[in-house]
């Protein structure tokens, strides 16, 4: 079965962050930039949050504020669900799932070693299925 770290090493391990104290809008301009749909939160190299685009819309845009004038830390998750390296992609498919979270953190002990999303989670267990579907092919027609 496949572990997360395993999906990490594929993936790589590159995370991207903001700081609290940075505006919301510049959060927004780096997910766009690099194409992505949250960002940790890191303060004195410590994870102290997420910021994602959901957060964005229900706290900013409906609240009616400025992404120029408000403060990632304003409206960031800091109660992040993280996962383990050693956990099994099963494992965190069925944490995101129950918690309606498309972007996992990934800890290793307390320091921050990588990012999945449910995109990803979900490309590797179709992977897995169509290696075991293809060897499965295979034994029935060489038996």
């Amino acid at each position: 079965m496949k572990r997360v770290r395993h999906l990490l090493d594929k993936k790589g391990k590159v995370i991207w962050s903001i700081g609290p104290d940075d505006f919301v809008f510049d959060a927004i301009r780096e997910m766009a930039n690099k194409n992505v749909g949250a960002l940790v939160v890191i303060e004195n190299d410590k994870l102290v949050g997420i910021i994602s685009e959901r957060d964005y819309a229900r706290k900013v845009i409906l609240a009616d504020k400025s992404s120029h004038k408000t403060r990632v830390r304003e409206i960031m998750t800091v109660k992040v669900i993280c996962g383990r390296p050693n956990q099994t992609i099963d494992e965190c498919m069925a944490v995101m799932t129950e918690k309606r979270m498309r972007h996992f953190p990934i800890l290793d002990e307390k320091q921050l070693v990588g990012m999945i999303t449910l995109g990803d989670v979900v490309k590797s267990i179709i992977e897995d299925q169509e290696h075991e579907i293809e060897e499965l092919y295979n034994y029935i027609h060489t038996a």
